[in-house]
């Protein structure tokens, strides 16, 4: 055959409609399906922790369209254990029966506990440091704070390095130590744990001066002293009264002259306070 626009169709028989087949037949269904889904998850999860026992406040985590809800669920049926033979079980509460406290309404209630006390080493860090090196490597950081203040109070006076000399008024005096403001008669205190290694009279400027050897090539010199506490061979502790200040030797006045020598070479007292 032909069309109007002289295309050739071909000239077959109409096709059969497709026979739609209707299943008549149903399938098996859960039969508490729909009852779980009239639930919902969250009543579906605590009707089974209530149901397993799982405790008395059991956190049941309930994701929900990117949330998190956290409950307590409290529990229906008690916490349950095997006795010792294993054969039956029994309650918790049997196994350990906890006793009932009562008081009265104003009662005070005192809550004993044994005394905590601690003892702090003042020479740890100073121990730790000489015992691992020599004085002479260990760094301003690490010194810094080992040693203890030769007097209960410090004011600076004239501090370590060059200065105006106070007895000549000529620059570029060299000075060893640190000048501490002290009243004479006041208690100089060994600055940690040493051995007395001098006591008498300093013949370059110091006057009567005290030599406490620290170990490993530290030691601390108190000059300028009105009077002595000590003797050489004797061991002090840190805080323990060596001398009384005074003015003696190379002095304008009572304070208290403080050196910090290591391997014999002296130091800025202020690295190591």
């Amino acid at each position: 055959m032909h069309n109007s626009r002289g295309r050739r169709r071909a000239a077959v028989p109409a096709s059969t409609p497709r026979v739609v087949e209707v299943i008549t037949s149903e399938r098996p269904r859960d039969p508490h399906r729909d009852a779980r889904r009239r639930r919902g998850p969250f009543r579906q999860i605590t009707e089974f922790a209530a149901a397993s026992g799982i405790g008395q406040k059991a956190g049941v985590a309930l994701a929900a369209t990117g949330l998190v809800l956290t409950v307590t669920v409290p529990a229906t049926s008690p916490v349950m254990a095997t006795d010792a033979s294993g054969n039956s079980p029994v309650a918790a509460s049997a196994v350990a029966p906890q006793p009932k406290i009562s008081a009265e309404a104003e009662a005070e209630i005192d809550f004993s506990r044994s005394a905590v006390v601690t003892e702090a080493d003042p020479d740890g860090k100073l121990k730790q440091l000489l015992s691992a090196q020599s004085a002479g490597a260990i760094t301003r950081a690490a010194s810094t704070g080992s040693l203890g203040a030769p007097l209960a109070a410090l004011s600076t006076a004239s501090p370590f390095g060059y200065r105006v000399s106070p007895i000549t008024g000529g620059s570029g005096d060299f000075h060893r130590g640190q000048d501490y403001v002290a009243q004479c008669g006041t208690s100089v205190l060994a600055a940690a744990t040493g051995t007395v290694t001098f006591v008498g009279w300093h013949e370059y400027g110091g006057g009567n001066r005290v030599v406490v050897d620290h170990g490993n090539g530290l030691e601390t010199t108190y000059n300028h002293l009105s009077s002595f506490s000590v003797k050489e061979g004797q061991t002090v502790s840190r805080g323990d009264v060596v001398a009384l200040s005074g003015t003696t030797g190379a002095s304008t006045g009572c304070h208290l002259h403080f050196e910090v020598q290591v391997n014999g070479e002296v130091v800025d007292p202020t690295g190591w306070l």
